[in-house]
């Protein structure tokens, strides 16, 4: 079974950055950097990073 993720790669991979970010309406540099990422970490997720959280508001607080 293939995902929508596999289809999409399928039809993208051979084509060049400038192609894919006229089809998919983003900035060239923004599909660079999730090319970038996927060749390095085999995934496009958000890392954990390193750093103190922030701190919340108060009304971040009240919201929850």
């Amino acid at each position: 079974m293939q995902t929508a993720s596999t289809n999409i790669c399928e039809r993208l991979c051979n084509k060049p950055i400038r192609e894919i970010s006229l089809l998919l309406n983003i900035p060239g540099s923004t599909v660079s950097g999730i090319i970038t990422k996927w060749k390095q970490l085999g995934t496009t997720a958000t890392q954990p990073q390193c750093g103190r959280p922030r701190i919340m508001t108060e009304q971040g607080q009240r919201m929850l």
